[in-house]
């Protein structure tokens, strides 16, 4: 019920919003300009979902208007449920200039409203693959880049340890001899699942066409390759690791800095947690080896879209905005110096980074990655569908083979 109130809020706070917004604005739309010249903005507005870069971006945006006499607004969001708001915005016709979107999907229920970004002249300069894609224009500049894989301590760990599903069974193995916990996940519906099963389908030929088959029942996880080995990584898993059930996300952090755990599946999110401890020892991040996979799996968690539904002076507004941000020197600074990112563009030095992120940098500017195909996973599906079968699977006397037909099982139930 609190959950209900405060979406409930949410939405009359967005409707009053408009509704002011509609009494003041004399039917003009935000930032359009009142000369009706079609050539420049004077102002442009941005709705973006990461409030935790929200006081940095409304500075990077003061010191772009200082310089360019553009004013920039860095509208708020006002609850968890910022795409619900977005649409609310766009199809109210009080859309801002520049919103973000989080992958493809979003970018499909949104395409009236994302504008081609494809000539501008950074966006050669994305590492590979990480573009926001849409018919194949590029329509989405990636904040930043994250990847995840298996964090481990090198004095306990080398890499011709985990390279195939041999290896790593038998490291588990050895671990478990010792005392040590070989692997650890966690309780969270992503970390128990929802990144780990990634891998079978990135490492198809094309993720997308693969998760659009088997939703309308054209393959089946227990009949393809990649599926049969992942449930015996997880059975291998089950068999030689304590029970994730009851460890959060702090313990698992913990755990591993304290040496009791030699692995855990995480992402370069984690070097956060990490920093916090005086730790004895040095720490990388690996491939998840499925079938000999030594890639990483790199994505981006938003993209920066530019609305197509705005005048023509506001549209290229917001892409000189987007251009400075991403090629000036104070926009490059503020990526990487105060939003903490990851850059996305190979053209923006990262600075000093911490093991995991220069991993994953490294990975990225390369393209040597696998792609992060749980963005094309049903909506809610892990938390919903996966969650609990990956709870069954570890609390009951389940083999790997039983765990990919459930996987199936839930997955179709999901449909």
């Amino acid at each position: 019920m609190k959950f209900q109130r405060k979406s409930l809020g949410s939405l009359v706070l967005v409707l009053v919003l408009l509704l002011l917004a509609a009494c003041g604005g004399g039917g003009q739309e935000e930032g359009s300009t009142s000369s009706g010249e079609e050539g420049s903005a004077n102002k442009i507005t941005i709705f973006q979902s990461k409030v935790e870069i929200s006081d940095q971006l409304e500075a990077l945006a003061k010191e772009y208007t200082e310089e360019t006499g553009v004013e920039v607004e860095v509208l708020g969001t006002t609850g968890d449920d910022y795409f619900q708001q977005l649409q609310i915005r766009l199809n109210s016709n009080q859309g801002p200039s520049i919103f973000s979107l989080q992958h493809a999907m979003e970018a499909e229920k949104l395409k009236s409203y994302v504008a081609d970004l494809s000539a501008e002249e950074y966006v050669k300069d994305i590492a590979p693959n990480m573009e926001l894609k849409l018919e194949d224009k590029v329509v989405g500049i990636p904040y930043g880049v994250e990847g995840f894989g298996i964090i481990y301590n090198k004095d306990l760990v080398k890499p011709e340890d985990v390279q195939d599903l041999a290896s790593f069974r038998s490291t588990l193995e050895e671990f478990k001899a010792q005392g040590i916990n070989g692997f650890g996940l966690a309780q969270d519906a992503y970390f128990l699942i929802g990144h780990i099963s990634n891998y079978p389908f990135s490492l198809q030929p094309d993720p997308a066409d693969f998760i659009s088959k088997l939703n309308a029942g054209e393959v089946a996880m227990a009949q393809t390759p990649e599926f049969q080995e992942f449930g015996q990584f997880m059975e291998a898993i089950k068999v030689n690791t304590p029970t994730p059930l009851s460890v959060t996300y702090d313990q698992q952090i913990g755990d591993f800095a304290s040496g009791k755990t030699a692995m855990i599946h995480q992402g370069n999110w984690a070097a956060g947690m990490l920093q916090e401890f005086d730790l004895g020892f040095e720490y990388g991040m690996l491939p998840f080896p499925l079938m000999g996979n030594d890639k990483l799996a790199v994505g981006t968690g938003n993209n920066w879209a530019v609305n197509s539904q705005k005048e023509e002076g506001e549209i290229q507004a917001a892409k000189d905005f987007l251009n400075w941000m991403h090629t000036s020197e104070a926009g490059k600074r503020y990526i990487v110096e105060e939003f903490k990112f990851v850059p996305a563009l190979t053209t923006i030095e990262p600075g000093e980074l911490d093991p995991l992120s220069q991993a994953v940098s490294e990975a990225s500017n390369s393209g040597d990655t696998i792609p992060w195909a749980q963005n094309a996973y049903p909506a809610n599906i892990v938390p919903n569908d996966l969650t609990p079968f990956a709870q069954q699977f570890f609390s009951e006397d389940m083999t790997g083979e039983q765990f990919v037909e459930e996987f199936d099982n839930a997955w179709q139930n999901a449909q």
